[in-house]
């Protein structure tokens, strides 16, 4: 009985302790913060490939803010939603980089540029107001160079990320807010 009690123990401990080193950075406001527990959902794998999640059947999700920073190794952008991360799609792309309504070509910083297509989601609310003001920025960072919305059409929503060169690059979903996070390493 008492090695029962004892080997409870231990692996309720171990637990414990390994749910706490599990945490993951995010960003709220700007910020880095440590998330304690076991919040990543997915992490891909290194990749300068195609990254492929689709979710056909969801409800559209709504984007509340995009977020940058830089980290030790890589570029981090931090897509936040409401409920739930949508399905996604991510690639780098040739130029020239289109407006998907106009098929407007945009000029997007870089020599190298993600594409991260999100969907079903809603960069807008349904009275049509954008729910992410800052559709362009510069952002200054050592390989993310620019983000640019170019679609929020038909619950789709694309960025492309401008990065200096076409480097590897993982996508991690992470809840507790729902987020979508892609990380360029440098």
């Amino acid at each position: 009985m008492r090695i029962r009690q004892y080997t409870t123990a231990v692996a309720a401990t171990v637990f414990i302790a390994l749910a706490g080193c599990s945490g993951v950075l995010g960003e709220r406001d700007g910020s880095a913060q440590t998330h304690a527990g076991p919040e990543a959902t997915y992490t891909s794998e290194w990749t300068a490939g195609i990254l492929d999640r689709p979710q056909p059947d969801a409800r559209p999700a709504t984007l509340l803010a995009v977020r940058t920073g830089t980290h030790d190794g890589f570029d981090r952008i931090v897509f936040e939603f409401d409920e739930r991360v949508p399905g996604y799609h991510t690639e780098y792309i040739d130029q020239p980089v289109r407006k998907c309504g106009s098929g407007k070509v945009t000029p997007v910083a870089g020599d190298g540029w993600l594409e991260v297509r999100i969907y079903p989601a809603n960069a807008h609310t349904r009275e049509g107001q954008p729910t992410v003001t800052d559709r362009e920025r510069m952002t200054g960072l050592l390989v993310l160079s620019e983000l640019e919305l170019t679609c929020d059409f038909e619950a789709v929503v694309t960025w492309v990320l401008g990065v200096e060169s076409p480097n590897r690059y993982r996508v991690r979903e992470l809840s507790s807010p729902p987020r979508l996070v892609v990380e360029v390493r440098h």
